[in-house]
C-alpha cells in the first residue's frame, strides 16, 4: 500500500467535490509481507481492514471482496487495479497499476482542479509500527527450489480456536506433469492474533495423510530446537511427493504451543488442513529475497557464499546491478529474455523475482519490449539451467 499517502491527499480535495473513494480489499498479492498471511474466513478478511485502518491511518473507506474473490475476478485480477466510474456505474477510466499522479490529472479534467492541493506531509499518517517485541529472524529459512506454485489449502475446523498458524503449501511445477516432486510446507503464525512460539515447550510437529495413491517422505516432520525462548518465524520443511492420484487430497494435522504475552496465555493448539492438489489461482508470490521481518528485529540473516563467475559472464556476478534491455516476456514459463550490454542475450526465471518500478510493485505483464532495466542476479539456477533473478527495476 505504498500509494495510500497519496491516495489519501487526493481524498482529501476531491470527496468535497462529491467525489467518492474506496479502497477494496482482495485476495493478497503477496502473502507473508510484513508477516500477515492469507485469512482463512470472512472474519479474518474483515481484521484485515481493520488492520489497515489502524496502521494506515485511512479515511477512505473500504470494500471486503468475499472469500471466492468475485471481485477481484470481475475486475481483471490485477493486484492494485485503479478505476474511475461515473454516477452511473460506467467505467471511465481503469488501469492495471494504481498511479496517484495520473489519477489527480485524471480528476482535474473530469472534475476540476483544487486551489491548494493537499500535501502528505499536512495528513498527519500514523508512523510505521512494530508490532511485537518477540524475536525474528533466529530461525534460518530453507533454500526453496525454484517456480514453487502456491496450492488450495483448506482448513478442517474443529471447535472455536482461530487457526493462529496459517498453512502455506507449495508444489513444484513436476508435481502436476509427472506427480512426483517437492513439496513446500510452510507454517506462518497469523499476526493478527499477537502470538509468539513457545520455544521452552516442544517444537511444532506435523503428521501428514495421504491416500494410498500416494506417498510422502517425510510424512511427520518436527521443527528444530529454537534457543530463544519465543520468536515468530515460520517453520518450514521440504517434503518428497510421489502421486498416482491427484484427485484425493493430503491431510496435514500440526500440533504446536502458542503463547499470548498480553492475555497471558499459553497452550498447546492441534489444528487440521486440507492440501488440494491445484493450483491456487489467488494465492499470491511470496518474496523470499529476505525475511519482510528482518529489518525490524536487527538480525541479519548469514549469507551462503558466493560461487565464482566465469570470465566475462556479467549474468553470474550476484553482487553487481546489471543494465539490460527487455527482448520478449513469456508469461506461462515466467521468464524474460534480456540484451546485455556486452550484446549477449540471457534468459532469466522470474518466478520468484521482485519486480518494480519508480511507483512500486511491477507486474510481469507489464514488462514490454524494449523496457530498461536493472537486473539483480542470483547464484542460483532452475532445473533447466536459467539464472534466477532476485529483483529487476524498471527504469
Amino acid at each position: 500500500m505504498r500509494n495510500v499517502p497519496s491516495l489519501e491527499a487526493i481524498n482529501q480535495d476531491y470527496a468535497p467535490k462529491g467525489v467518492q473513494f474506496y479502497y477494496i480489499y482482495k485476495a493478497l498479492a503477496h502473502p507473508q509481507t510484513n508477516g500477515y498471511v492469507a485469512p482463512v474466513n470472512l472474519a479474518e478478511r474483515l481484521m484485515h481492514v481493520q488492520e489497515a485502518q489502524k496502521t494506515l491511518g485511512t479515511k477512505i473507506a473500504w470494500l471486503c471482496d468475499s472469500m471466492a474473490n468475485d471481485l477481484k475476478h470481475g475486475l481483471g485480477d490485477a493486484p492494485n487495479s485503479e478505476f474511475i466510474l461515473d454516477p452511473d456505474g460506467r467505467v471511465l477510466i481503469k488501469r492495471s497499476w494504481s498511479k496517484p499522479a495520473e489519477l489527480r490529472a485524471d480528476l482535474e479534467k473530469l472534475v476540476g482542479p483544487v486551489e491548494r492541493p493537499t500535501t502528505i506531509a499536512s495528513l498527519n499518517l500514523p508512523a510505521k509500527q512494530t508490532r511485537s517485541n518477540v524475536a525474528t529472524g533466529v530461525v534460518e529459512k530453507l533454500d526453496l527450489p525454484a517456480q514453487l506454485r502456491p496450492l488450495v489449502v483448506e482448513t478442517v475446523e474443529s471447535g472455536n480456536e482461530p487457526f493462529y498458524v496459517k498453512l502455506r503449501a507449495e508444489a513444484e511445477p513436476a508435481i502436476s506433469r509427472s506427480g512426483e516432486g517437492r513439496l513446500y510446507l510452510g507454517f506462518h503464525l497469523d499476526p493478527l492474533y499477537h502470538v509468539h512460539w513457545n520455544n521452552l515447550a516442544a517444537p511444532l510437529k506435523f503428521e501428514i495423510k495421504a491416500s494410498s495413491a500416494a506417498t510422502v517422505v517425510p510424512n511427520v516432520g518436527e521443527a528444530p530446537k529454537v534457543i530463544v525462548e519465543a520468536d515468530s518465524d515460520p517453520r518450514e520443511f521440504l517434503i518428497a511427493v510421489n502421486l498416482q492420484d491427484r484427485s484425493q487430497p493430503l491431510e496435514v494435522t500440526v500440533q504446536y504451543f502458542a503463547c499470548h504475552d498480553e492475555e497471558g496465555w499459553c497452550k498447546p493448539v492441534t489444528q487440521t488442513y486440507r492440501i488440494l492438489w491445484q493450483t491456487d489461482p489467488d494465492g499470491g508470490t511470496v518474496r523470499r529475497g529476505r525475511n519482510p521481518r528482518d529489518s525490524e528485529s536487527g538480525e541479519a540473516r548469514p549469507q551462503r557464499p558466493n560461487r565464482r563467475p566465469m570470465p566475462g559472464d556479467q549474468s553470474a556476478q550476484p553482487n553487481r546491478p546489471i543494465p539490460a534491455r527487455i527482448v520478449s516476456v513469456d508469461l506461462e514459463a515466467q521468464t524474460i529474455k534480456v540484451l546485455l550490454p556486452n550484446r549477449s542475450e540471457v534468459e532469466y526465471n522470474v518466478a520468484s523475482t521482485r519486480l518494480m518500478d519508480a511507483d512500486g510493485s511491477l507486474e510481469l505483464k507489464q514488462l514490454q519490449e524494449n523496457d530498461r532495466v536493472m537486473l539483480g542476479v542470483s547464484n542460483d539456477k532452475d532445473s533447466e539451467g536459467r539464472i534466477i533473478l532476485r529483483r529487476l527495476m524498471k527504469r
